[in-house]
């Protein structure tokens, strides 16, 4: 009885602190408990709303239990509710916070991985990991990922063994070379060039990897031109149930492959100068390539401002960057993210300009004087 009073003056007092302090503002917000560890973090375009709601929550909802735990609130106001999500995707990746479910994997969503190894291996991937490895996606379904790798590593003969797997590749110097047979059915039967026995030098299978990773990033088409051949000579043979077979995984890989270029194709056109109007004349300028935020900063407001982020600009345009649909690891996650607020906000895309230098300091002026 003791703890249920206690608790009640203590959701009381939260309560009377968002009353008296919050305002109707975009921001962020954070609930903590006990020793201070974040529970949870929100975001909303009316933050004293927003936060007044948990303590109206019914019992058995996942607001009344978070705010029951919740020891202090706190909050934070933003510009813009742009500002407010890309705060709130960052504060959740710095504290991790057990009651936030967005932002963490999709479950419908998976990656192909490249894997960063000697002896590189395709995998399906659930997320993206900072470990130097290339992905490819999102892809909706794990079965058609799964599908994908299959067919790209049979047709280019890629290994698919556990990452311990001792490798003897071809040009590997042994003072007592021991013939070895393949370590699996795959290197058995011709499906693998098996680097594991001696199969092929690192030169010969590192040119499979490179067409692996031009096939997911566009440039060829040589795993789909594999397979065309192989369904002919099963037709040839008048191996029909075979070549059916082939021609259904032929559809799948070309699918998972078109799917792919749409995702680098819409992510590429992510790429501009976003200006976005703030709460009191806090207008701030986001500077996007590849879906990326990679600077923000106040709109200008005088000519040596102006001419300081065309300069940012240039700079981050003009770094070299090489044309992949494969996801950068950091950037995975809020690449995603941003893309998802034009998706679900089309018309925030006529806020944006190319990356044409005039375009910028004209369309900066011209907010910096709508502000004024």
């Amino acid at each position: 009885m003791r703890s249920s009073v206690m608790s009640a003056s203590r959701v009381e007092q939260l309560r009377a602190e968002v009353r008296a302090r919050a305002e109707n503002r975009p921001g962020v917000y954070r609930m903590r408990g006990p020793s201070g560890e974040v529970l949870y973090v929100g975001k909303s375009v009316r933050v004293r709303t927003r936060l007044l709601s948990y303590f109206r929550a019914q019992r058995g909802e996942k607001a009344a239990e978070i705010i029951g735990y919740a020891h202090g609130v706190e909050w934070e106001y933003t510009p813009s509710e742009f500002a407010a999500l890309l705060q709130e995707f960052r504060h959740i990746k710095r504290w991790r916070p057990p009651y936030n479910v967005e932002h963490k994997r999709d479950n419908s969503l998976c990656f192909i991985k490249l894997t960063r190894e000697p002896v590189p291996r395709l995998l399906v991937a659930s997320h993206v990991i900072h470990d130097g490895a290339e992905y490819f996606g999102p892809i909706r379904g794990r079965h058609r990922a799964s599908e994908a790798v299959r067919a790209v590593s049979d047709l280019l003969e890629l290994r698919d063994c556990a990452s311990d797997t001792p490798m003897r590749l071809a040009d590997q110097f042994e003072l007592f070379r021991v013939q070895e047979d393949p370590r699996c059915m795959r290197g058995q039967t011709g499906r693998c060039i098996a680097p594991c026995a001696g199969g092929s030098t690192r030169a010969e299978y590192q040119t499979r990897v490179s067409l692996a990773r031009d096939f997911l990033n566009g440039l060829t088409d040589q795993p789909l031109v594999l397979l065309r051949e192989r369904m002919a000579l099963a037709s040839r043979r008048l191996q029909f149930e075979y070549a059916a077979e082939l021609r259904d995984r032929s559809e799948s890989l070309e699918g998972v492959r078109d799917e792919l270029l749409r995702v680098g194709q819409f992510v590429e056109r992510l790429s501009f100068v976003y200006t976005v109007p703030g709460e009191a004349g806090e207008d701030r300028v986001y500077v996007i390539r590849r879906g990326s935020v990679r600077a923000e900063s106040a709109v200008p407001g005088s000519p040596e401002a102006r001419r300081v982020l065309e300069e940012q600009v240039r700079e981050i345009f003009e770094r070299p960057e090489p044309r992949m649909i494969g996801l950068r690891a950091h950037e995975a996650q809020e690449v995603l993210l941003v893309a998802k607020w034009f998706r679900l906000h089309p018309e925030e895309l006529e806020r944006t300009v190319p990356v044409m230098l005039d375009a910028l300091v004209e369309a900066s002026g011209e907010e910096t004087g709508r502000a004024g």
